[in-house]
Order: structure tokens, then C-alpha cells, then sequence
């Protein structure tokens, strides 16, 4: 291999990330370095540096800032703004100008005291292997090895994505191996999120996976549900698009899923049966008055298909894996918040159920509106975990 396309390969991959972070992008100008050592972001400690946590989900842009006062976060402000449709399909932004003018737009209402964020992908994006590698291998070591042996486990050209690796536990089956997560995406999904933060003015210091991000903001939740570490617990995020299940053990993430469903069901049948513009359905529908039919006609029957696609979701995982049931379910996305859903989960799957709320138990800014921010929490898991990411 010449010795500046293997340089330009370690570049490249450089760096153990301790965070689960996916790319540490230092400044606009080197894309392709990555972060020589991140910090951990299990560990709620106190941070030196602030990051905007960015989502950009299929229908909205969701923009959360915390601080930390002592132990415990502040949530200092957030932003939600929906975003034109068909700007993002699929979790691909196919509109540049588009979410970058919505995410200017946040920005501007929000006015936020840094401009330093972090963005995740969606996992759908990325390919992840487990290797095994000589645990007696140094860091540098291990990336001249992933350099010369890559194109086995990643089925694209090296120079058409992004790379990057993590030290897991003792392999079990050989202890003088270690067991090494590999993680790879395709370029196009990272800088087109880094395009949209530069047309708003901002700088992308950090790339995560969305799944690492719910499992940071999981640390928040387990206070809520009062979760041992030997529990497993279900996070079921439903979109307007797409449902993510997340399952979670002993603090990681051990099993996710995507699966085309969403709240855009029930306001397109919103707009049909009462002949409205998709946004004024999308307002009748969180404030109410809609014709009396609509609880039992329309309303009913999607709960009964949220219930048959978490149940769905779940007998995938337990078809896959050593488990046949979960501890508890965590209901997120903007359906989690319909009334009465989290019981009727609960009665119909036989296991406790609660809307994700990640800050019930911080600290609250002046700026933000606590009845809505309640409102809005279930919708909040990425950006929360991606603006815990704190120090980069």
C-alpha cells in the first residue's frame, strides 16, 4: 500500500473512542481526523466543553442544550421545528438547503451560547462487526492492522467511508484476544449532515450513532424507572416515520431494529376523513376538537397498531436472541405522548410500560416551558444523548 493513501487510511480511523461516538470531527477542515482519545459519556461527571445536541429526524429538527450545575444536568433550552416534507426520507437528507435553512431558523429562536454540535446518523446507515484482535496490541497497532485487513468486513471501497473502532471485553472464548466493535458509513450520510450545520453557522465536533445516543440518554431513564442493571428494558421510539426498538442490558445496547411505521399514519387518515392540510391535522390532533368519531373511529384503531408493531418488534428480538421477555418498556417519539397509550401497552404486552421522560429529574432553565418540554421529552431521547456527549 503507498505510503500516503496508508497515512490518509489512519487518519482516517486514528483513535480509541471510549464515548461510543462515531466520528470526533475537530474543526470543518478535517473531516477525516478522528478524536485521538474521547472521554466517556457513561459517567455523568462534571464536562469542560458544551455541544449542541442535533436531531434530524424524517420530520423535524430537534435542538436541546445542557449545562451541568454540580452532579446533575440542566436542561438550559430546546427548539423543534418541523421540517418541509420529503427533506429527509428515510433519515437521508435529500434537501441540503432545506434542513439547513430549518436548522438556521432553531438556531435563531433559540439563541444558543454555543455553536459547537453533535449529530448522529441513523443505525440503518451504519455496518458494525465484532473482530477479534491480540489483546496485547496497542492502539496504533490495532489501526495498522484494521488498515491492512478492512476490506474484509467493510463491502465498500475505503475511501467511500467513514471508519472507526472500540476495545470491548476479553474475548470469552480466547482470553489473550480482545473483542473490537468496528464501525463503518458510508461518507455521503455524515457530510451531508455536516453541509446543513455549516449553512446554519455551526460547527459538527461530533458524529454519533443514533442507538448510542438513546443508550447515553438511558442513564437519565433508568433514574426514572428505577431500572437495576441486570434489567432488560425496551425502548421503543415511534416517529412520524419509522419505529426504532432499542433494547437495553446491564447499560448497553445488546439488540436494535427499525421498522417503517409511524404517527404519519394517523394524521394522513386525519386528513382524509376531514379533509385537512397535513399541518392543520398535525395541530388538531395535539390539541384536540377534532368530530367526535375520531377517538373511536380513528384514534382507537391506531393505538391497537402501535401495540401490534412494539408486539411485532418484540418477537423479532426474542426470535434472535437468548431473552423471551423484557422488564419494563419505554414508550418514545411524538406517539408516545397520546393519552392512555403507555397503559394500554402495559394491559395488552403484560409488562410495565411509561412514556420516556429523560428530565424528570433535572434541573430546569427559565427559559424553558416545563408543561411543554413534558410534552415534547418523549421526542427528545437523540438530542438528549447527543448533548451529553459534553466534553470532545
Amino acid at each position: 500500500m503507498p505510503k500516503g493513501r496508508r497515512r490518509q487510511l489512519l487518519d482516517l480511523i486514528r483513535g480509541l473512542n471510549k464515548g461510543r461516538s462515531f466520528w470526533d470531527l475537530r474543526n470543518k477542515f478535517v473531516l477525516e481526523k478522528l478524536a485521538s482519545k474521547l472521554s466517556s459519556v457513561r459517567s455523568l461527571v462534571k464536562k469542560t466543553n458544551t455541544l449542541l445536541g442535533i436531531d434530524i429526524s424524517s420530520t423535524s429538527i430537534k435542538v436541546l442544550q445542557l449545562s451541568q450545575v454540580g452532579s446533575k444536568y440542566k436542561v438550559d433550552n430546546y427548539v423543534i421545528r418541523p421540517l418541509p416534507r420529503r427533506a429527509v426520507v428515510e433519515k437521508n437528507i435529500s434537501d441540503v438547503e432545506a434542513v439547513g435553512d430549518c436548522i438556521s431558523q432553531a438556531i435563531s429562536e433559540m439563541k444558543p451560547t454555543v455553536k459547537n454540535v453533535a449529530v448522529a446518523v441513523a443505525g440503518s446507515a451504519v455496518i458494525t462487526k465484532t473482530i477479534e484482535m491480540d489483546a496485547s496490541l496497542s492502539d496504533s497497532e490495532m489501526e495498522n492492522q484494521i488498515v491492512v485487513e478492512a476490506d474484509q468486513y467493510i463491502p465498500f471501497p475505503l475511501d467511500e467511508v467513514f471508519i472507526d473502532f472500540e476495545r470491548q471485553g476479553l474475548s470469552a472464548r480466547n482470553p489473550e484476544m480482545v473483542e473490537v466493535l468496528l464501525a463503518a458509513c458510508r461518507r455521503e450520510n455524515v457530510e451531508t449532515r455536516i453541509n446543513v450545520l455549516e449553512l446554519a453557522g455551526l460547527s459538527a465536533k461530533v458524529v454519533d450513532i443514533e442507538a448510542y445516543a438513546i443508550e447515553r440518554t438511558y442513564t437519565l431513564l433508568a433514574q426514572q424507572i428505577g431500572s437495576q442493571d441486570e434489567q432488560t428494558v425496551a425502548i421503543v421510539d415511534v416517529g412520524s416515520m419509522m419505529t426504532t426498538l432499542n433494547v437495553i442490558c446491564n447499560g448497553k445496547t445488546i439488540y436494535t431494529r427499525e421498522q417503517m411505521f409511524g404517527g404519519n399514519q394517523l394524521t394522513e387518515e386525519v386528513e382524509r376523513r376531514f379533509s385537512l392540510s397535513a399541518a392543520e391535522a398535525e395541530g388538531a390532533i395535539k390539541r384536540g376538537g377534532l368530530p367526535e368519531e375520531y377517538e373511536d373511529e380513528i384514534l382507537a384503531p391506531f393505538k391497537g397498531e402501535v401495540i401490534q408493531q412494539i408486539n411485532q418488534a418484540l418477537q423479532f428480538f426474542f426470535s434472535s436472541s437468548q431473552y423471551n421477555e423484557v422488564d419494563h418498556i419505554l414508550l418514545a417519539g411524538g406517539v408516545a405522548a397520546i393519552e392512555g397509550l403507555s397503559d394500554l401497552v402495559q394491559e395488552s404486552l403484560s409488562t410495565p410500560s411509561c412514556v420516556a421522560n429523560p428530565f424528570e429529574d433535572l434541573i430546569i432553565g427559565s427559559k424553558v416551558n416545563q408543561t411543554m418540554l413534558k410534552n415534547d421529552a418523549p421526542s427528545l431521547l437523540i438530542a438528549c444523548g447527543l448533548a451529553m456527549r459534553g466534553e470532545y
